[in-house]
């Protein structure tokens, strides 16, 4: 689980560019997770975790609530986007630089690095902080939603970097061995 990989076959910068493209893909696939199996209710979602975290930092509800029109749809909540791209790019990014020493990080594909990001920030410190409710004040739709929703997210990051990586450097991962894998 803990192991490394041989330092001359790491490729740092590739894995940050392919971090950067997995996180703005899977921001997507979250958001069309979201749409057949809303994470909150009505109620809960006037403020979204995004702008809840805003609002806890001291930005004003006129900033956390900005919103542009598209297409004739209004009210689309442009800080929350921006928020929830960050949060995907960042943890991409992360996970792929992971990847890059300690192959373990992929265990199931990536989906158990995905299952500890929901727990950490939706079990445990989203909680703690007073942005969602306590894991077990939350409606089982909220868990039966963000837990595979997570998964989705960080797998889709997995099957981005393996395949872009691979297609970039051309090489296979870094743990590897050159001579097995030609």
């Amino acid at each position: 689980m803990f192991s490394k990989t041989d330092i001359t076959r790491r490729n740092y910068k590739v894995a940050a560019i392919v971090g950067l493209i997995g996180g703005i893909v899977s921001a997507i696939v979250k958001f069309g997770w979201e749409v057949p199996l809303p994470p909150r209710t009505p109620e809960r979602n006037a403020t979204n975790p995004p702008q809840a975290f805003l609002e806890l930092l001291g930005f004003s509800d006129q900033t956390t609530h900005a919103s542009y029109t598209f297409n004739g749809n209004d009210g689309l909540p442009w800080v929350s986007f921006l928020i929830h791209f960050g949060f995907a790019i960042f943890f991409a990014v992360l996970y792929c630089l992971i990847a890059e020493v300690y192959p373990g990080v992929k265990l199931w594909q990536g989906v158990a690095f995905g299952i500890i990001v929901w727990i950490v920030f939706h079990v445990v410190l989203m909680p703690a902080m007073g942005v969602v409710p306590a894991p077990w004040n939350q409606p089982w739709q909220e868990h039966f939603s963000e837990i595979p929703g997570h998964a989705i997210w960080l797998w889709v990051i997995e099957i981005i970097r393996r395949d872009l990586r691979n297609r970039i450097t051309g090489e296979p991962d870094p743990e590897v061995a050159l001579g097995a894998a030609r």
